[in-house]
């Protein structure tokens, strides 16, 4: 067979569009993480003027929703990415979230209304616009009562600062409760939440790997028209198969400490990119795309936000939203083995 060639969009700038929420805000079906850029992944390869062009290319490519957040960095994840909407912020989708604080040794939540509504303005003045268009609780203070907190946030929607709220719950797993489903807890504070304002999306982990957010967390969106954002639809990278087993992470990498990571596992990994490398050259694609399109099937509310520092990732992951999948297809990937490895 002859070399792959990558699956790329019609036109420039042409991408299916998905709605969030009932306020129906319309983004591309694929975002853009921007966290790697400047945080958590490789600093050796994390360059400014590198993750401008791959912003600049991601919107071009029709993306819109750019993903960032206060700790990030922190902060310097949301001044890249001001820089980046310079001239270009009518093309953005921008989310952004609040809640954790980074410390010297530790991440703390702050859900205090008064902390929610400085953090709101601060992130205004790096992210250089007037509106954020979608405000993410990053996680819930234990101190405080969540509607609190989602009542400041709502404070921000009335005053014109913030267009939508969401609330995120990739840090399920580190909560969960013996006997319980991943995202019990999590579906319970959206239920209390929604009573004080809408929420319009969850961003929570769905991926190949990592499909534990189909189980409850999905249906409660579908059935309110609520948005999922899923996070790290590529495994942290592995599902692209560009990661070899036994290769080395920097010490500032978060998958150096991840027990996924570790050369034992990802080789016994192995055969999930192998599943999707094999229906990746039935359709001229890549293994990375096949895995977006996968997490792009599970519903039209669901917006795959992969991260990426480079260009090239950023328009191929983009591609994703131009690839349908079989039944037969769907089907290799059910039967895929389940992976190895846990996160707890």
């Amino acid at each position: 067979m002859g070399p792959v060639r990558r699956l790329g969009l019609g036109r420039i700038g042409e991408l299916e569009r998905r709605s969030l929420g009932a306020a129906a805000l319309a983004v591309g079906a694929v975002g853009l993480g921007c966290m790697p850029m400047s945080w958590a992944y490789s600093a050796s390869q994390q360059r400014g003027d590198r993750a401008l062009r791959t912003v600049h290319a991601a919107l071009d490519a029709g993306v819109q929703l750019l993903d960032t957040a206060d700790m990030y960095g922190p902060f310097t994840n949301e001044l890249l990415v001001g820089r980046a909407l310079k001239g270009r912020r009518s093309d953005a989708f921008v989310s952004t979230k609040c809640g954790l604080l980074v410390g010297d040794q530790h991440i703390v939540a702050n859900g205090r209304p008064g902390y929610v509504r400085r953090a709101c303005d601060a992130s205004l003045r790096r992210l250089q616009t007037d509106v954020i268009d979608l405000y993410q609780l990053h996680r819930a203070d234990p101190e405080v009562p969540v509607e609190e907190t989602w009542g400041a946030m709502a404070d921000l929607v009335t005053a014109g600062k913030v267009r939508a709220l969401g609330l995120c719950a990739v840090g399920a797993r580190a909560s969960r409760r013996p006997g319980s489903r991943m995202y019990d807890e999590t579906i319970r504070q959206l239920d209390r939440v929604q009573q004080v304002f809408p929420v319009s999306a969850v961003q929570a982990e769905l991926s190949v790997w990592s499909p534990e957010a189909l189980e409850s967390l999905l249906p409660w969106c579908t059935a309110r028209g609520v948005g999922l954002l899923a996070a790290m639809p590529l495994g942290n990278g592995y599902l692209t198969g560009t990661l070899t087993p036994g290769q080395g992470f920097e010490p500032d990498d978060l998958r150096a400490r991840h027990p996924r990571f570790t050369a034992e596992m990802m080789a016994a990994n192995q055969p999930v990119v192998v599943g999707l490398r094999r229906i990746a050259e039935r359709h001229g694609a890549t293994a990375a795309q096949v895995a977006l399109a996968w997490v792009l099937r599970q519903g039209p509310h669901v917006v795959p936000v992969p991260g990426t520092k480079r260009e090239r990732w950023a328009v191929e992951n983009a591609g994703a939203a131009g690839l349908t999948l079989t039944p037969r297809d769907l089907a290799e990937i059910a039967g895929l083995p389940r992976a190895q490895g846990s996160w707890d």
